[in-house]
């Protein structure tokens, strides 16, 4: 198979956020999202001194990013893993810390631009959308399973469908008939159900709702609540963690995830920080940072792009690295 076109968002930045923390001999990324290995390869050939561990839940994936990274030899090691596993895997490879950890959030090029795969909306083709097509459940599993509020709820928060309510109905009376098993008859019935002047604006109808089902066939935010903890934890002094996210809920997720280890944690009146109440760590990105107008021209799925990265300065007062 040919892998599919793939432009990292953010490249250039990315590496640079990075770079203070690789710049060492034995460093260790940990690209949590290896996807079709991108990121990993300007990491590879712009910090000579770094090696990196790739995780990804998608097997296919693997495959590719491996064969892209292969001239780099023992340099990449790829892992079959979702990324809340950060610890296991670094464990697993006799690694006590990491220098760098990068997670770029959402769905892949590969997944999205391969029909069968059933991440988009624009052709018919079987509801998986599973990012591990090895295991779990897949979106027609979602839809013809779920009570109609608990379908309601994953529309409306992942998905923001103000229309969720009524989609949901419609879903639960469509399936009584015949369970759904492709993308097209769910699309049809989005555009039933969206009037028209709502599907005029804000892009395609299916949008929200396709986006919706990955992140819960995928428990995308589940996955995220623990993984940045994690990966903060395994952070040695000087490590960074770099995030990219296109969803405001895994945006807030990683912003309060972030303030909570860069903010001070004493009375506003105490007349000094003592040493073990000092943050162990630092926000290196002003608020979220966003993608240019050229990149998005060029590149249309940086336009939801919000990046951010914190820097370990001292030990956790827990004694870990």
């Amino acid at each position: 198979m040919t892998a599919p076109a793939h432009d990292p968002v953010l490249l250039d930045r990315v590496v640079a956020l990075l770079r203070p923390a690789l710049d060492h001999e034995g460093a260790v990324l940990v690209d949590a999202t290896l996807g079709l290995g991108g990121h990993s390869e300007a990491v590879l050939t712009r910090c000579e001194l770094a090696r990196v561990v790739g995780i990804d839940r998608d097997p296919e994936a693997l495959g590719l990013a491996g064969e892209r990274l292969a001239p780099f030899g023992e340099r990449f090691t790829g892992v079959h893993a979702t990324y809340d596993e950060i610890p296991d895997v670094l464990a697993d490879l006799g690694l006590e810390h990491a220098d760098g950890v990068l997670f770029d959030l959402g769905v892949s090029s590969l997944q999205l631009d391969v029909a069968e795969r059933g991440f988009a909306y624009r052709e018919d083709a079987p509801l998986d959308m599973r990012m591990d097509p090895t295991s779990g459940p897949t979106a027609a599993d979602v839809l013809n399973t779920y009570p109609q509020a608990e379908l309601a709820r994953v529309l409306r928060e992942y998905g923001e469908e103000r229309f969720a309510p009524r989609i949901a109905r419609a879903i639960v009376r469509e399936r009584d008939r015949e369970p759904f098993s492709t993308s097209a008859r769910l699309v049809e019935l989005l555009y039933d159900q969206i009037p028209a002047p709502a599907r005029r604006t804000g892009g395609h109808p299916a949008k929200r709702t396709f986006q919706a089902l990955r992140m819960e066939v995928n428990d995308e935010l589940g996955v995220l609540r623990r993984a940045v903890p994690a990966a903060i934890d395994a952070l040695a002094v000087g490590g960074r963690v770099v995030v990219e996210s296109y969803h405001s809920l895994e945006d807030r997720l990683v912003k309060r995830a972030f303030a909570a280890v860069t903010t001070v944690d004493v009375p506003p009146d105490l007349p000094f920080v003592p040493e073990d109440r000092q943050p162990a760590l630092r926000l290196v990105t002003r608020g979220a940072e966003r993608a240019g107008e050229d990149e998005i021209t060029a590149n249309p799925r940086a336009a939801s792009v919000r990046l951010r990265a914190v820097e370990r300065i001292r030990p956790s007062h827990r004694g870990a690295a």
